[in-house]
């Protein structure tokens, strides 16, 4: 079938031009990720503080008195020999650079007592949530590399949430089922500065796999993502930054079965009450493969989303490219943003921007037979009303596309900003894109298309007439 080439002239508030000078990276790109890595070479091993090989013996307490053995001698390198070792929730110090060699595989304990419960946040909302597998909290210069590998075997997770979410659909509680079924993350970096990972392989994360919280100058690096192996975990995030800043992400591999790479910033009334914001980022040379999103900024922006650089990237299979996502009530800015020199393969959508997204999950409602009395905290704190309302307004702005080349998408774009809060500001340099049918985009303004072709390879299919579907049954008949 021949393409059509599409004149988005045609869309109100979009204008098309000849000529523009292309963006360079701004100067701060070279400022990001870890100024530090922990020097101190002293070698302790695990296995010596009574560690087992195995996949039985839980090794947590002998693991976590190496570390902090290690830390108390004024840090080093914590190893373990080859083998296979269980463990549950592990807490990095100061100046410890825990290194988990090729051949070293860790499992996850599948048992949730073995994950104490601690003040963290998640998506979006401060609570009490269970620690992760590996936790660096409140710490400076510290390190997790190597070639091993980290299985967090979340199915037991995965289970659960099902089990429950199937239970709260039909109570009209889906918008608290995902803070209900607390799952276990695989790294949490949260409260903490110049922390570097890298080469490590992650597996079946039982909920996001590496958050970055309310942290700086941090580097990911070379890690690999594999959250599909077990089945399709909901929640499995990649990595998500979560109001932290000045990070360095780059050569990472992910797979996975929700966002890939995730920019977060707080939701609603308490991430507006919180009000910081993710900055300066820059994600590079890295691969998407399944996954919701190549590179997803939200939904949780209440502190606002700004100063990101994503570059080299490719996404393949993955079911978003550049991603926004945000509701009426989560407030914050998501602004300068630039996503160049990337390449897109056989993704569902392309460029998906959507500030009223999944309204069941974005806004809650208290049914009846509950009351306020009786409810758990993080309940209360999801149904906390924005006042005034005109707070909770997100918005999109100041995008800068060049060099992007996607082919084989579904679909081109879907975008939906507000009447109040147009997606403004989009400007598209030197890209191609190549998909089935154009999509959809409502209440967009100043959007700019500088040398870029845009080809659609399907008619768009005519709405069948009720008259017309009847009378189509019956020839079936």
């Amino acid at each position: 079938m021949p393409f059509r080439r599409i004149s988005l002239m045609l869309i109100v508030f979009i204008s098309i031009t000849a000529s523009a000078q292309v963006a360079k990276a701004p100067a701060w790109v070279q400022k990001v990720g870890a100024r530090s890595f922990p020097s101190a070479k002293t070698i302790y091993t695990v296995n010596n503080y009574g560690a087992v090989s195995d996949t039985v013996t839980v090794n947590t307490k002998a693991i976590q008195k190496a570390i902090d053995e290690c830390a108390a001698k004024g840090g080093g390198i914590v190893v373990f020999k080859p083998g296979t070792y269980v463990t549950g929730a592990l807490f990095l110090k100061n100046n410890v650079h825990l290194r988990i060699d090729k051949g070293v595989l860790i499992l996850g304990s599948t048992n949730f007592g073995d994950y104490p419960d601690i003040d963290t946040r998640v998506a979006g909302i401060e609570m009490i949530w269970p620690a992760a597998l590996i936790n660096a909290i409140y710490v400076k210069n510290v390190a997790i590399t190597g070639a091993g590998i980290i299985n967090a075997r979340g199915k037991f997770c995965w289970d659960k949430y099902w089990t429950t979410r199937k239970e709260y659909d039909a109570k009209g509680l889906r918008w608290i089922v995902d803070y209900d079924v607390k799952r276990v993350r695989t790294l949490l970096v949260q409260s903490s500065s110049d922390v570097t990972v890298k080469g490590l392989t992650f597996k079946n994360a039982g909920f996001w796999t590496v958050q970055l919280l309310y942290s700086n100058n941090l580097t990911v690096d070379g890690i690999v993502i594999k959250n599909n192996e077990d089945g399709s975990g909901p929640s499995t995030d990649g990595i998500d930054v979560d109001s932290s800043g000045w990070v360095l992400i780059e050569n990472c591999d992910i797979d996975c079965n929700d966002d890939n790479f995730c920019l977060k910033a707080g939701r609603d009334w308490d991430g507006l009450r919180v009000n910081r914001p993710t900055e300066y980022v820059v994600i590079r040379k890295s691969i998407a493969r399944r996954g919701a999103g190549l590179v997803t900024l939200g939904s949780e922006t209440s502190g606002g989303i700004r100063h990101i650089y994503c570059t080299d990237l490719i996404a393949k299979h993955t079911d978003n490219g550049l991603r926004i996502k945000s509701a009426t009530t989560r407030g914050g800015t998501v602004e300068d943003v630039y996503f160049v020199n990337s390449v897109l393969d056989s993704v569902r959508n392309a460029y998906q921007f959507n500030l009223n997204w999944y309204p069941a999950y974005s806004y809650s409602e208290l049914p009846k037979g509950y009351t306020m009395e009786t409810i758990p905290p993080h309940w209360k704190s999801m149904l906390q009303k924005v006042t005034p309302a005109e707070k909770g307004t997100p918005y999109a702005k100041n995008f800068y596309i060049q060099n992007v080349k996607i082919t084989n998408a579904q679909k081109g774009f879907e975008v939906n900003g507000l009447v109040n809060s147009p997606i403004e500001n989009f400007q598209f340099l030197n890209s191609y894109l190549s998909a089935a049918t154009l999509g959809t985009m409502e209440f967009a303004k100043g959007w700019k298309f500088t040398n870029t072709v845009i080809e659609i390879t399907k008619p768009e299919e005519k709405k069948k007439t009720a008259a017309g579907i009847e009378e189509q049954e019956r020839l079936k008949q």
